[in-house]
């Protein structure tokens, strides 16, 4: 008996659009889209970004803003066999996008944020790639100069969906001004302050809620009347570092303790001397969410937690060539290392920056882009 051939073009509307909503990153969407015309109008083409200005969450600011979106995706070579699972590839790279109004999208460097000299190169084969979007997080930018806005901690969109068509629906949450949880919505002229505590530490979304930590290790939910919720733990977290931060991995919440003193340092682009943090070590708990308790981990196993400004998020050490297990990567401006959770101790991030190459193919068509990374 012959094979029976599929015609993939007719499969039903319903079944389509249940394949393409199991989807969440916009690229994965525009591929789906990409397969023939009847899957192209099964589904609406993603949604990119709020198209509206917002107002700056300082007082009495008229200045306006926009958000950007920023983005670690995991490229890797179609052609890299690997027999064993258990290594490391040699033809993976972590690189960060930006996108901005209209589709625009730049290449970041990893560490200090700042754009290339050139857009997101053209002229490759992106079939060439398996791309995986690994983490995504929020920037807001001023309309004038399109540069972040200071004292603007960190940004989160709820629901954060690519099927989220109605920008009514949006809210964006933002931590600002040493601490101060807020919200936005379409048309709002002003933020709207969650409570009038100025203490939060981070906020990200963990299985289709905001969560929010404090500067003492509470974590709350926001639900949909914007009111905080706490997670009754017990014991509380007893760590009494300087900067909480909240990752997601493999489903499980963590918190991720910062200690840090703080150093004088000359800024070259301020030319002038500033105090600066300085980090020297990091407490992680897990939630345990049947016993309601704080859990010390003392073992990231082959997790790698990558903390940073925009976003936090985790990846298995055995993706990336060369990248060692049980370890934190963390970014803050002049202030970034490698925490080696089994020795305690912190390298310097130019060790391990090669983890944050760009594909050769890219370097060969843009040499301006083979730049160092600092």
């Amino acid at each position: 008996m012959g094979k029976r051939r599929v015609d993939w073009s007719a499969l039903p509307i319903e079944l389509l659009r249940s394949i393409a909503e199991a989807n969440q990153d916009s690229n994965d969407v525009v591929r789906f889209r990409s397969v023939c015309a009847s899957w192209r109008s099964s589904i609406p083409s993603p949604r990119i970004l709020p198209p509206f200005p917002l107002p700056l969450p300082s007082a009495g600011s008229a200045r306006i803003a926009f958000v950007s979106r920023r983005t670690f995706y995991r490229f890797k070579l179609l052609d890299d066999v690997n027999p064993n699972p258990s290594t490391c590839s040699s033809k993976s790279w972590l690189v960060k996008v930006e996108e901005v109004e209209y589709g625009f999208k730049f290449l970041l460097n990893p560490l200090s944020n700042l754009h290339f000299r050139f857009p997101f190169p053209k002229g490759f084969n992106l079939l060439d790639y398996q791309v995986v979007q690994v983490s995504k997080g929020y920037e807001l930018l001023s309309y004038s100069s399109g540069m972040p806005i200071v004292g603007v901690n960190k940004l989160v969109l709820f629901p954060d969906s690519v099927w989220n068509s109605s920008v009514k629906d949006t809210v964006i949450f933002a931590l600002y001004n040493e601490g101060k949880l807020g919200y936005v919505k379409y048309f709002d002229r002003n933020w709207t302050l969650v409570d009038d505590l100025c203490h939060y530490d981070d906020i990200i979304v963990y299985k289709g809620k905001p969560y929010v930590v404090d500067e003492w290790g509470i974590v709350s939910w926001i639900d949909s009347s914007m009111k905080l919720i706490d997670i009754y733990v017990s014991p509380p977290l007893e760590s009494f570092g300087k900067q909480k931060h909240l990752v997601e991995s493999r489903g499980e919440l963590y918190v991720v303790d910062r200690f840090f003193d703080t150093e004088r340092r000359f800024d070259h682009h301020l030319r002038e001397y500033r105090v600066c943090p300085k980090t020297f070590t990091f407490d992680v708990y897990k939630l345990d969410q049947e016993c309601g308790r704080w859990v010390t981990v003392e073992n990231l196993g082959d997790r790698v937690f990558f903390l940073g400004k925009d976003s936090s998020f985790s990846v298995s050490a055995t993706e990336f060539s060369g990248c060692i297990g049980n370890c934190i990567y963390f970014t803050y401006e002049d202030d970034n290392g490698v925490f080696d959770q089994k020795t305690g101790e912190i390298v310097d991030f130019q060790d391990w920056s090669h983890l944050f190459q760009l594909p050769p193919s890219w370097l060969n068509s843009n040499p301006h882009l083979n730049v160092e990374f600092r």
